[in-house]
């Protein structure tokens, strides 16, 4: 099992990944040649969050709570 991250890493990882391209959004139109690196890095980033306990799909809503649309299920 992996080490978790510090608290403070974890805050800082989770404030740059709320300001990355979703994957859906980067293309090869886009970003170039350079699109797949960019798709991996955001899994790497994404699979970091997973060990330590951080579901990536909630990190908007985490660190933006006041604009982030309520769940209606």
């Amino acid at each position: 099992m992996s080490e978790k991250m510090p608290e403070s890493a974890l805050q800082a990882l989770k404030i740059a990944f709320t300001y990355m391209p979703k994957a859906i959004e980067v293309t090869q139109y886009e970003y170039g040649d350079r699109y797949q690196i960019i798709l991996e890095h955001i899994e790497t980033v994404r699979e970091e969050l997973l060990l330590n306990d951080v579901d990536p799909e909630e990190v908007y809503g985490d660190i933006n709570p006041d604009i982030t649309p309520r769940s209606t299920y």
